[in-house]
């Protein structure tokens, strides 16, 4: 019996042993064929298995020659088939300069046509190319000037011209189909070094600078030439960048700016085939005349270079300057009041100092004025002006030297674009500023230089156009009129204004002094001390308080 019971109790517990052995030595043997696949797969992707997808078998060097000719023979077809769906579509793709190529050959001088007239000069009557007459068509020109037309013969043959003539008689554009002409007519196929112009305008004011580099764009759209503005207080590093990467055929720039890039070497002026001094006079009065002379001697020798000199007015220093960089000029002369008898009404109210600012208001108001240009003496004078206007709700806008070149160029751009009303300046804006439309210059201070007069006067009628100036000659302002007189060679009449132009400003029409400040202006150093000071005042009220209650 007992050994019946320890045979069955060794069975039972061999029998657990077994199951339990089997049981446990299965994942065991998962885990060495997982392990094994692993090592088989790492083994494969070292050795190089074709099932791998990263895997690539060595080619021979004839399959990769033929892979490669496979892959050409793809894209060419590739491109064929996108070229013939481009042509059934019938969609043309062409760059700008393309565009511009076969507007200039589609356009033909037939349909620019101007009739000769008695006593008017076409420029059809000049040997102008059809990249230039095409601009001019554009730019609505019919009829040369009296500048244009006495200047323009001799300047395309390459004669030198010194013109006395006054501003806006179209002495720009006169250079400036020149320049166009002669570099047309002598093409330069070589390379030539980055910085070298071929033509050089110098300006006295920044604002002429730009608008003879929008005149020079105007009149040279069709014509495949690079043109480059240099001036003070904006885009130092665009300009040098320019100048260093870029071959400059016409450069325009003021005589300050011009010099440091000289200096750094950015400039070279020995190849000048065309120098232009425009508004000669000016320079003299700014003291640029050193600057000038520098420039002038790194330009070639006057026997081998044209030179174009142009001034409103002719005084003894640049009369004798004209003839020591000038071979041989044409000398033309046009007196400013042929202009100003013509084209501009000239009106002078007897008034007083009180009584501008009501004169003023009535005068744009009543009229519904939209473009007015108003000059003053002094830069004080002129923020007073521009404040007492905005009160009365006329928008108002101010140019004088102390404004930054890039807030110079916004501002000239809302007051030509109709978003200002109204500009009040100083004499630093009575040349080069063109503005079309301008109805009226109104001198709010009498000019004590009677070739300002002229030159201030000159931003309204240009071109032959009609235009209106205004004078108030005050208590103070009232003895400028004698020189003035003088000068013009005929006496300026006076009148009265009448009562209508007299009538009150509105009360509902004058705004409260903050708000014209605050809207207007930014906060100044003098508002930011009395901001601190009524802190501090505050700061200590409060800690007097503070002891108060503790005593």
């Amino acid at each position: 019996m007992i050994n019946k019971i320890a045979k069955t109790l060794k069975n039972f517990f061999r029998g657990k042993k077994t199951k339990s052995t089997v049981t446990s030595k299965t994942p065991k043997s998962n885990k060495v064929s997982t392990q094994k696949s692993k090592s088989q797969a790492v083994s494969h992707k070292k050795k190089g298995n074709p099932r791998n997808k990263n895997y690539r078998k060595k080619e021979t060097p004839e399959e990769y020659r033929a892979r490669r000719a496979k892959l050409a023979e793809e894209r060419r077809d590739n491109r064929n088939n996108k070229s013939q769906s481009e042509k059934s579509d019938n969609v043309t793709k062409t760059k700008p300069e393309t565009l511009t190529k076969s507007k200039v050959d589609n356009w033909n001088i037939s349909s620019f046509k101007v009739n000769q007239k008695e006593g008017k000069t076409r420029f059809h009557d000049f040997d102008l190319s059809n990249e230039i007459m095409h601009a001019i068509s554009d730019l609505g020109f019919k009829y040369c000037t009296e500048v244009q037309a006495e200047t323009l013969p001799k300047s395309l043959i390459g004669d030198d011209i010194t013109a006395q003539a006054q501003t806006g008689t179209g002495k720009t554009a006169a250079f400036l189909i020149s320049i166009f002409h002669h570099i047309q007519k002598n093409p330069i196929e070589k390379k030539r070094k980055n910085g070298t112009p071929r033509a050089l305008i110098l300006a006295p004011t920044r604002e002429l600078v730009l608008q003879i580099e929008k005149d020079a764009k105007g009149l040279g759209k069709y014509i495949s030439c690079e043109i480059l503005s240099l001036l003070g207080g904006i885009g130092y590093k665009k300009q040098q960048e320019i100048l260093k990467h870029k071959e400059i055929d016409i450069l325009i720039c003021t005589p300050g700016r011009l010099i440091d890039f000289m200096n750094k070497r950015l400039v070279d002026l020995h190849r000048v085939e065309i120098l232009v001094i425009d508004e000669a006079d000016r320079m003299l009065d700014m003291g640029f005349i050193p600057d000038v002379k520098k420039i002038v001697l790194s330009t070639p020798q006057k026997s081998k270079r044209q030179t174009m000199f142009f001034s409103a007015t002719m005084t003894g220093d640049v009369g004798h300057l004209s003839k020591s960089w000038t071979r041989q000029a044409l000398n033309v002369t046009i007196e400013p009041e042929e202009i100003t008898q013509k084209n501009i009404e000239q009106i002078t109210y007897i008034t007083t100092i009180a009584e501008k600012l009501t004169l003023l208001y009535n005068i744009i108001k009543q009229n519904k004025l939209e473009k007015v240009l108003i000059f003053a003496n002094r830069r004080d004078e002129c923020k007073k002006l521009k404040i007492s206007l905005e009160r009365v709700g006329i928008s108002c806008a101010l140019l004088t030297g102390q404004v930054e070149q890039t807030q110079r160029i916004k501002r000239l751009e809302n007051f030509r674009n109709g978003k200002v009303r109204v500009l009040v300046a100083t004499d630093v804006a009575s040349r080069g500023i063109h503005i079309e439309g301008i109805s009226h210059v109104i001198n709010f201070n009498m000019s004590e230089d009677p070739e300002d007069y002229v030159h201030r006067i000159g931003r309204t009628g240009r071109a032959g156009a009609k235009g209106v100036s205004i004078n108030f000659a005050d208590e103070e302002d009232g003895y400028a009129l004698g020189a003035l007189e003088n000068y013009l060679g005929k006496k300026i009449p006076c009148v009265y204004p009448d009562d209508n132009l007299l009538v009150p400003i509105p009360k509902s029409e004058i705004k409260p002094v903050r708000e014209a400040s605050t809207s207007n202006s930014k906060n100044t150093g003098r508002n930011y001390k009395k901001r601190n000071h009524n802190k501090s005042n505050r700061k200590y009220s409060g800690n007097s308080q503070k002891e108060n209650k503790k005593s």
